[in-house]
Order: structure tokens, then sequence, then C-alpha cells
């Protein structure tokens, strides 16, 4: 369970680098920073719908389209995007073609990165602080 919540942690961190990358990078990609506590909810909104997104996407792939397999991070992303820039609370907008369509990759690239770089940053702590006991 602790496991379970601590790459849960790692994947909304993550999730919440990749949209402030995004926000850094693009234009039309745009944090609303005066409505933090909405861009809080966004980023979580937009892990677990990410989260229960890709599974799907990619069964639906696999059936209809399996030349799409390769793409399904990317297009759960976009979908995930397009759920979190809806909602009401703010925190987050999309405003032009380029923040749509680099925003979902942008988004995609630092969370998968983060998925794999981050428990490593922290496995090697938590090895090093083992090792010197």
């Amino acid at each position: 369970m602790i496991t379970f919540l601590f790459r849960a942690l790692l994947y909304v961190v993550s999730a919440g680098l990749g949209l402030i990358v995004a926000d850094l990078v693009l234009d039309g990609f745009q944090i609303q920073w005066d409505k933090w506590w909405g861009f809080v909810i966004c980023i979580l909104i937009f892990a677990i719908v990410q989260s229960v997104l890709a599974p799907w996407v990619s069964k639906i792939a696999d059936r209809y389209a399996p030349v799409l397999m390769g793409g399904i991070g990317i297009v759960s992303t976009l979908i995930a995007l397009v759920v979190v820039v809806l909602l009401p609370v703010g925190g987050l907008r999309i405003v032009d073609l380029t923040g749509w369509l680099l925003g979902a990759v942008i988004v995609w690239l630092i969370t998968a990165l983060g998925s794999v770089l981050l428990p490593l940053i922290f496995l090697r702590k938590k090895v090093e602080k083992s090792r010197a006991r």
C-alpha cells in the first residue's frame, strides 16, 4: 500500500512538472497562477484521468486501430487535458492549436520521464541511507 501511494504521489508530482514545463515553453498553454487552488485540483484530476484513460484508450486502439498503439500515452494525455480545461475550477487554459498539440506532447514526455526518473532519485537516497548505517 505504501508503495502504491508513493508511486501515485510521484506520478502527481511528474504530472504537475509536465504542466508547468508546458506553461513555461508554450504561449498558448497557460496556468492561471492567481487560481492556484484550481491548478492543484487540475493536477490531481489530470493524474487520475490520465491513469484511468491510458488502459482504456489502449484497449480501444488495440481493437480498432492497432497502428495507434505507439501514441496511446499522448492520446490519453490530450483527452485528460481536455477534461481538465473544461472543469469550472479554473487553473489551466489552453488557447490555441499549438498549445493543445505541443502541450500534450510536452506534458506526456515530462510525465513519462518523471515517472521513471523520480523513483530512481528517491530510491537512490534510500539505498545510500541504508548503506550508511
